[in-house]
């Protein structure tokens, strides 16, 4: 077992399920309706602790009812909360997802009147006893501090970084890190202004000859998973075939954790994406994250 801290954000999901997705100003009914908690750390950080490690979770919550559901779902998992920052008067980030029943893809509309986890609270943390940082990629001025904070503390617990959104300046948090974790959309917003980085391999190399000490990877949906190693070969892993998508709504953190899980045992980059690729498939077929490690045995 291994002790993780993630450092991002939670949310509140309110999850609409449809039978196919509507045509703008249309009027549905919504087949069910669940309240998750969500946000990629926190999604991550369950499901690392279902993989057996013991994870805490840095981040802002609200003094509102929503903040006590989150609080709630983050404790029945076992995760660790005393680097919580909690602002009073404020209100939980919530995320209004519609639900695809045809094929599980999901919809999100996303409000947050929350104040981002900030640096002091940051600086209060004893990171000594820690395996592993796991960092959001978002919050960019704040994060590259923190970044910053670690390696001059701790120098030798490696890190990793999810690099989700083409936020401005989000590629300073790259640096030093020892896995870089970027998605689909992020690598496809390259292409807007570099034509080289289309595509999942090519991307990859550009960014092993910038950065040769770190491994990079980058999860591709329904079309598995790619990494780059430190000699610069390329590996891939397709997607599971699975029977039916049920819910797809944090698949990329549940890959993320499976990722983070492999490095941590020391699996080779093969491994390591064949079992992140399974363990996200695994998350397709059901709802939520609960049981998923046990679901996949």
């Amino acid at each position: 077992m291994a002790r993780v801290l993630v450092v991002g954000i939670a949310t509140l999901d309110i999850i609409n399920t449809v039978d196919d997705y509507p045509e703008e100003d249309a009027e549905v009914r919504a087949s069910a309706q669940a309240t998750r908690r969500g946000g990629n750390a926190c999604n991550t950080a369950v499901v690392l602790q279902q993989l057996g490690h013991q994870c805490s979770w840095a981040g802002t919550l609200a003094d509102d009812a929503s903040s006590t559901i989150i609080r709630a779902d983050l404790a029945r998992y076992g995760v660790n909360m005393d680097a919580v920052q909690v602002i009073t008067g404020g209100s939980s980030p919530t995320s209004y997802v519609t639900l695809n029943k045809q094929n599980g893809s999901r919809t999100i509309v996303h409000y947050r009147d929350l104040p981002e986890y900030s640096l002091t609270a940051f600086k209060q943390i004893d990171l000594t006893g820690f395996d592993w940082l796991h960092f959001e990629g978002r919050n960019v001025a704040q994060t590259r501090a923190m970044l910053d904070v670690a390696r001059q503390r701790t120098p030798t617990i490696p890190h990793s970084v999810e690099i989700e959104k083409p936020r401005e300046g989000i590629e300073s948090l790259c640096d030093g890190a020892k896995l870089l974790l970027y998605s689909r959309s992020y690598v496809q917003s390259c292409h807007v202004t570099n034509s080289e980085t289309s595509d999942p391999v090519t991307f990859l190399q550009a960014q092993q000859q910038i950065m040769p000490t770190t491994e990079h990877i980058c999860s591709w949906a329904g079309q598995g998973a790619w990494g780059v190693d430190q000699q610069g070969k390329i590996l891939h892993s397709p997607a599971q075939g699975l029977p039916c998508v049920v819910d797809t709504l944090g698949a990329g953190d549940t890959f993320n954790a499976a990722i983070i899980h492999a490095k941590l045992a020391g699996l080779p980059l093969a491994d390591s994406l064949r079992d992140a690729c399974q363990l996200a498939g695994q998350k397709c077929t059901q709802q939520g994250l609960r049981g998923i490690v046990q679901r996949q045995r």
